[in-house]
Parts: structure tokens; sequence; C-alpha cells
């Protein structure tokens, strides 16, 4: 009886000690399921500034996240460890208890266990507290980064050699995404989560268009250019002056192509004040500054650092053969980035109404990027950069009055045309 109860007590102290090992190891698994989650969605940018701030643990996390490849073999290796000797010692302890069918219940015992407390609770806590979870680990995974060193660079010799036999190198690949990607991709999401508002969005995301952007498609087109011919004579040129929305005027002479310089306001109005008020005695060829011509294919953010550079205002715009094309000024670069600016002398353009049953009248010749900026479409504009242009491009045709398309999920009814131009557009979304 002696010895029977000494076995059973044995057996309770071999018990209990295997159970404890193996939901130890169960905790070690949490820590490297949390820790691998964490580290991996923890915001870099944020990361970063606490860097620059001098915390330490954010260094640890930034040296960690540098190489992510050593960092995953660390925690995998860690992680796999554990959870098969766990496996090991539950099979063991099982098949002591109930013989071969230990084998069945310590497979579906540590299935649950491994499933809920080794992987879905502590990757849960790590994606909702990322950045916290990844400074207070930083300095375990540091530990076990260091400690399975050697090992984890001889399975990335191993893998990298494995791969290579399919015809894969992984050695020289760089992110899919560039750095303005994932910025763009942040805003979105972030605008689609209510984190931003439209406009703001618009904002940000023009920044980063500025390099994709050109002068053409922001410019004031030639047909909509105000200019004056240096023969009118110096009143009616001063009239005009006075009398005009814009502060500069391009001059051309006999022949609206032929630009011969850029008048600005307030040298007609100094110049008149020299002159004593006295028109006549105001010579325009003086006053005027010489025009600055720019190719079409010019970014805006090669624009404005021109104009930054030159202190400049005004460009005119001309195609790969000399031809006018329009103008463009450093309010029409700002206004793509921050919007229409309106000030007091401003007037209203009839250009886009909105109509009762939801859909939008637009004259032909408002810029597709304005449209997607005030109803928040996704039009595309790489091929045409007006409404109308879109429609004539998608419709292979200058189409009548009446037709109606339907293409990129809307549908464009031509209301007006004029000749060869398509001057006004019914515009429904489907």
């Amino acid at each position: 009886m002696d010895e029977a109860a000494a076995s059973a007590s044995l057996f309770n102290s071999d018990f209990w000690i295997t159970t404890g090992i193996i939901f130890v190891l169960l905790g070690l698994s949490g820590l490297f399921s949390g820790s691998e989650t964490a580290l991996t969605a923890a915001s870099r940018a944020r990361i970063h500034h606490m860097m620059n701030d001098g915390n330490k643990r954010a260094k640890r996390v930034g040296r960690l996240i540098e190489d992510q490849e050593r960092l995953i073999g660390a925690i995998l290796l860690g992680n796999n460890l554990v959870n098969i000797l766990a496996s090991a010692l539950a099979t063991s302890l099982f098949m002591s208890l109930v013989g071969e069918e230990g084998v069945v219940y310590a497979t579906l015992v540590m299935t649950a266990l491994v499933l809920i407390f080794a992987e879905v609770l502590p990757k849960s806590y790590a994606i909702a507290n990322p950045d916290n979870m990844a400074l207070r680990m930083s300095w375990f995974i540091s530990l076990i980064v260091a400690l399975f060193a050697p090992i984890v660079a001889l399975v990335q010799k191993i893998v990298r050699l494995t791969l290579r036999l399919f015809g894969i190198d992984i050695s020289n690949m760089e992110s899919v995404l560039s750095a303005h990607d994932e910025i763009r991709g942040t805003i979105d999401l972030h605008h689609k989560e209510g984190g931003l508002v439209k406009e703001d969005t618009h904002m940000l995301g023009s920044i980063l268009d500025l390099n994709d952007v050109t002068v053409e498609d922001v410019m004031v087109h030639r047909s909509s250019m105000e200019a004056l011919d240096i023969n009118l004579g110096t009143d009616k040129i001063i009239a005009a002056v006075v009398s005009s929305a814009y502060t500069r005027l391009p001059i051309y002479e006999d022949d609206p192509e032929n630009i011969v310089g850029v008048l600005h306001a307030k040298d007609v109005l100094r110049s008149l004040r020299r002159a004593g008020g006295q028109s006549k005695r105001v010579n325009v060829k003086r006053i005027m500054v010489k025009p600055w011509f720019v190719p079409e294919t010019t970014t805006l953010r090669e624009q404005l650092n021109a104009f930054l550079e030159r202190k400049a205002h005004f460009a005119l715009v001309v195609d790969e053969y000399g031809a006018i094309q329009g103008l463009v000024t450093l309010e029409d670069i700002l206004e793509e980035i921050v919007g229409d600016i309106a000030d007091e002398h401003d007037f209203e353009v009839p250009g886009v109404k909105q109509l009762p049953d939801g859909s939008a009248q637009v004259e032909g010749t408002v810029p597709i990027r304005d449209l997607n900026r005030m109803f928040d479409w996704r039009l595309p504009d790489d091929e045409a950069i007006t409404i109308a242009g879109l429609v004539i491009h998608e419709a292979e045709t200058i189409p009548i009055v009446g037709k109606k398309f339907k293409f990129h999920g809307f549908e464009f009814e031509v209301t007006s045309r004029k000749r060869n131009q398509v001057t006004g557009l019914k515009i429904k979304r489907l």
C-alpha cells in the first residue's frame, strides 16, 4: 500500500509539472504570435517619430523592423519550437493517462488551446494595440533575435537557395509600392474610414499628383484666354486692363499667336500715375514684360519650382511646334491643390449644375479633374482633359445632340453641340 501511494504521489507530481510546462510554453507561443503581429503592423512613421525624440524602446523596434526577414525568421523559429514541444509533452501526458487514444485527445486539446490562447487572442490584442505592444515586447524579441541569429541565418540561406532552384531571387526585390503609393493608400483608407473629409483627401492627393499632372491639364485654354492687340491704341488697352478681371494680360501683335509681351495692371497704373494721368504719354511696349513660354508637357511640380525660382506668376504654354496652347498661372497650380480660390473680383462661370434627379448638367469645356474633385467621381483623365474630350474619345466620333453613351459607370447625354464641338452634356451616375 505504501509503494502504491508513493507511486500515485509521484504520478500526480509529474502530471502537474508537465501540465505547468505546457501552459508556460503556450504563454511563450502567445508572446511570439502577438509580437509578430505587433511588429509587422506597427506604424513605421510613428516609430520613426519616437526614435527622433530619443525613445530607447522605439530605437529597438526600429532596429528590429529594419531587417524583417531576420525578425520573422527568429519569431517563427521560437514559436514553432515552443508549439512543437508543448504538443509533444501533451501527447506524452495523455498517452500515460488513457493509452494510445491519448494521441487523439492531445491533438484536439492542443489545437483548441493553441488556436485560442496562442494565436487568436494575442494577435487580436496586437492588432488593436500594435505600437504599444511592439514597444513593450521589443526587449524580449531583441533577445530572441540575437539568440537565434546563427540558426536564422542558416535558414535564410536554405530558403534563398531553394527559391533560386525555381528561378526566384528575393535578394534584390524591393517593395512593390513606392512611398507615394503607400501614402496615397493611407490617405484613401483614412478617408474611407471617416478619418479625413473629402476636401482634405483631395488636397493631399493633389500634392502627390504634382509629378504626374502637366500644365496642359490645368492651363487656361487659348480659346478662353483674354489677350490684347498692341495695335488697339493706348487708351483702349488701358481701359481693357482696368476693366479686366485679371491682373496680367498677354499682348499680341496682329496675330493672337504672336505674343510679344505680358502687361501687368500695376505697371499700367504706375506708368499712368507718372504720366500725370495722361494715357497718351504711356508707352505700352516699355512697361510690358517679356513673355515666358513653357512646354505643355511640363509637370506641375517643375512649373511650381520654376515659378518660385523666377519669382513669376504667369507663363504661356506652347506645344512641340511652338504654337500657343494656353496660359498657366501660379494660382492655377495652387487651385489644383487646395481647390478654387475666389476673391471679390472673381466672377462665376457657368459650368456645372446639379439637377434634382441627381444628374449634372456640364459644359463640355469643364475639366475632368474638376468634376472628379467636385462629385468624388473617378472618371479617367489619361486620354482627355475635358469632359467633352472624354466623350469624343470613348465614342470615337463627334456625337449629335440627344445621343447617349454609357461607359465608366456613367450615362452621358449630349445636350448641345456647336459645329464640331460638344458644348453641353448631361451626366448621370448609373
